[in-house]
């Protein structure tokens, strides 16, 4: 029997349930094998599957090529085999002249076959509704728009710290420029018309420092942000507009002053709050930190025990009280694997329950399927995916070919579900400013803002990056925005408008799957698809000549004029279209 390498597993995410009556299966075969693959289904309590369907070749990565269909099962239990059929190829027997090998091969629970009843079938068991991957409908075609509100807007000069630096100041650790609640609220419209329909805010309760992410007070806005009115107007007036408001939960750590850690640190084991963190010893050491926090030994920033019971029903009580009290459209996680499977399950319930299509995101930085099965997270920040799309757009390291394979595993690491759902980032207020990792290139950065767009999920945009600000690593991706006009970059901010009115418009781009054309050393072409809806292809060239590009349609987003001219995409462009 010819050795051909295959690889499944009946669960997320190579077959889960799209909905009681619909699963998706996904199986990876070796590359250059395959002529076709087949899934052959059926009820699990007949003999053999009756049914069958070709498979949609969805994509290469490394070794391997992926299959995935959508099968259709009626009674909701469903059993599976996949049959594999083998490009021909002859070889040479000895004394027997040419022979001919299998045609196809079967791959079941069992293993690999050329006889169906050998190879065995996968099960999923029962399609139950409440195990059903469900993210809000609404994901598929936002646009976020991350701000970090002590940057971002002043309007209210009243609000301003007195010890605050000048708004064009470099940024230091401790540094308050006077962002505020008001501000933010005073330059909706700006957002609007930038296409933006979701807003991630980084923390805006009661704590010490700029970032807050060193929480006092998980009930109080911060007094520099303003008040819990502030607050409500400004969810008000971005609902009006179309636009949500995702808020930044720091569950993993509280602050130095939080009021239970004071007290520990007051009482020693007699308080009643010792058992809400991790201390060893019988007293608080603040000096050597005696104590578990974020990183290592961060004195301010103490690890909460989430698994205690007083602190879980704490927590909860927190995300319930901003989505019931101010009608907030979801949470964002900080340090979100930090913190045990069995409180985020809780969490969701208790966030679901208070607001069905509310969104929950977790700050994860690798592969995040734990999180990522429909019992925790919607999504997650996708620092997968910019990583990729760092070292092919923006450091130019790897070709195309090797980009469309990263991209690839990208899209088959989660259910599809999830993956509609992603934070896909460029940049974010813990990493460089994209247009500095470029080197200036705006052209770099215009090409990887098209494919941040185009791609599936939702395009998280960091302030300013729309409009060409620039910084290094933190504190210094923290600069004040650029509201001087003449000093914005018109075509990253034009780009962004655009790209955020196909997003919204096009079905593709929401519900659609990507499929690659072709990707080889310079130039990478894709297409969103959908069925009934019209196609949406992508072409991007990062060599220094030309790339063949042949039957473009109706342009839809050009990086350049004339990018596309006899046949050829310019160097360094990018061009979009409907077909």
């Amino acid at each position: 029997m010819k050795q051909v390498w295959m690889f499944h597993q009946p669960y997320e995410p190579y077959a889960y349930a799209l909905s009681d009556t619909v699963a998706r299966v996904v199986v990876a075969v070796e590359r250059g094998t395959a002529e076709a693959v087949v899934v052959h289904f059926g009820d699990r309590y007949v003999d053999m599957p009756t049914e069958h369907l070709t498979m949609d070749r969805a994509g290469s990565a490394a070794n391997l090529e992926y299959f995935s269909a959508d099968v259709t099962i009626p009674t909701h239990r469903l059993k599976y085999a996949f049959q594999v059929l083998l490009k021909a190829r002859r070889s040479s027997a000895e004394g027997n002249g040419d022979t001919q090998e299998a045609k196809s091969l079967w791959y079941g629970e069992t293993g690999v076959s050329e006889d169906a009843r050998t190879a065995g079938v996968f099960q999923l068991a029962y399609l139950c509704q409440r195990d059903i991957f469900e993210t809000p409908a609404w994901a598929e075609h936002a646009v976020c728009y991350q701000i970090f509100p002590e940057r971002f807007a002043n309007g209210n000069p009243e609000l301003t710290p007195e010890d605050s630096v000048p708004w064009d100041s470099k940024p230091t650790p401790f540094a308050m420029f006077g962002g505020d609640l008001p501000g933010i609220t005073s330059r909706l419209d700006y957002l609007a018309d930038q296409g933006v329909t979701l807003i991630y805010l980084t923390p805006i309760f009661k704590a010490g420092s700029n970032h807050k992410y060193d929480t006092q007070d998980y009930m109080e806005i911060d007094p520099q942000f303003g008040t819990k009115e502030d607050l409500r107007n400004l969810v008000q007036s971005a609902h009006q507009r179309g636009i949500r408001i995702v808020l930044d939960a720091v569950f993993n750590h509280s602050g130095f002053y939080f009021a239970p850690f004071q007290d520990a640190v007051k009482n020693g084991k007699g308080s009643a709050y010792w058992n809400w963190f991790f201390i060893d010893g019988e007293e608080v050491d603040t000096e050597n930190v005696n104590y578990e926090s974020f990183a290592t030994k961060l004195k301010y920033m103490p690890k909460l025990h989430v698994a205690h019971p007083e602190v879980e029903a704490y927590l909860l009580q927190v995300a319930e009280y901003w989505i019931k009290e101010f009608d907030i459209d979801g949470w964002r996680l900080d340090v979100a694997n930090e913190i045990d499977h069995v409180f985020w399950k809780h969490f969701r319930d208790t966030v679901k329950t208070a607001k069905s299509d509310a969104l929950i995101v977790g700050e994860v930085w690798h592969n995040s399927l734990p999180w990522l099965r429909g019992d925790e997270f919607d999504s997650v920040m996708n620092y997968v995916f910019r990583e990729a799309v760092h070292a092919f757009f923006i450091r130019r390291q790897i070709s195309a070919s090797e980009f469309s394979e990263r991209i690839t595993e990208c899209l088959f690491m989660y259910p599809t579900q999830a993956t509609k759902a992603m934070f896909n980032l460029l940049g974010s207020h813990d990493t460089e400013r994209v247009l500095t990792l470029a080197e200036g290139d705006v052209a770099r950065v215009l090409q990887a803002m098209a494919f941040q767009f185009i791609y599936p999920g939702i395009p998280m945009v960091y302030y300013g990056d729309e409009i060409g600000m620039e910084g290094g690593a933190d504190p210094d991706c923290r600069r004040g925005m650029v509201w001087d006009e003449e000093a914005q970059n018109h075509d990253l901010r034009e780009a962004m408008k655009v790209l955020a009115a196909l997003k919204k418009n096009e079905p593709a781009l929401g519900e659609g799957e990507l499929r690659v054309l072709r990707a080889d050393k310079q130039g990478l072409e894709y297409v969103r698809v959908l069925e009934g809806a019209p196609t949406i292809h992508a072409a991007f060239n990062t060599g220094r000549t030309g790339w063949r590009l042949d039957d473009v349609g109706e342009v839809l987003f050009s990086s350049k004029q004339d990018a596309v001219a006899k046949g050829k995409l310019a160097p360094g462009t990018v061009v979009v279209w409907r077909s």
